[in-house]
């Protein structure tokens, strides 16, 4: 991954609520997370407090890139499920909301047992009141579907199993 995509994704993360980010592209897997600094509020009549604020410089984001073969840590529950998996992972390439059918009397893009195609619109995750169809990255099945209609996902967050 070039050095410069990776300073872009810090300084959008920067703009977000996020507080890490996963990726993994051609057998590298980058994780960026923030930390959250003390910050002391100190008011003559009350005591002082201690505050923990979501703020994110360029020195707070770590890094943390491992090859294929070697486990990083890893906090997200859907994925930590997914590990023994042998399959392939189909992740969310956007923060938004998932839905799992173009309208509500539509029926599913995918359901498991489904085969599908490399192409093939899967999902749809709303972004900023942008409906952004999901295309599978590979041919295969569905094993298993990770979230439900209108669930919050995050970027590099898994959504399907295909085998």
């Amino acid at each position: 991954m070039d050095y410069k995509v990776i300073l872009n994704l810090m300084k959008e993360m920067n703009n977000t609520d996020l507080t890490k980010v996963e990726i993994e592209e051609e057998g590298i897997r980058i994780c960026l997370e923030k930390t959250a600094p003390v910050v002391t509020i100190a008011q003559p009549s009350m005591p002082q407090v201690s505050v923990a604020a979501p703020v994110m410089t360029a020195a707070s984001v770590q890094p943390q890139i491992t090859t294929p073969g070697h486990a990083g840590t890893n906090t997200n529950d859907a994925t930590e499920k997914t590990e023994e998996f042998t399959g392939k992972k189909l992740v969310s390439p956007m923060v938004g909301t998932f839905y799992a059918q173009a309208s509500p009397d539509k029926p599913a893009f995918v359901k498991v047992g489904d085969k599908v195609k490399k192409g093939q619109t899967i999902c749809i995750i709303e972004a900023m009141k942008l409906m952004n169809e999901i295309e599978s990255e590979f041919d295969g099945e569905i094993v298993k579907v990770l979230m439900k209609n209108e669930d919050m996902v995050e970027f590099g967050q898994p959504l399907f199993l295909i085998k």
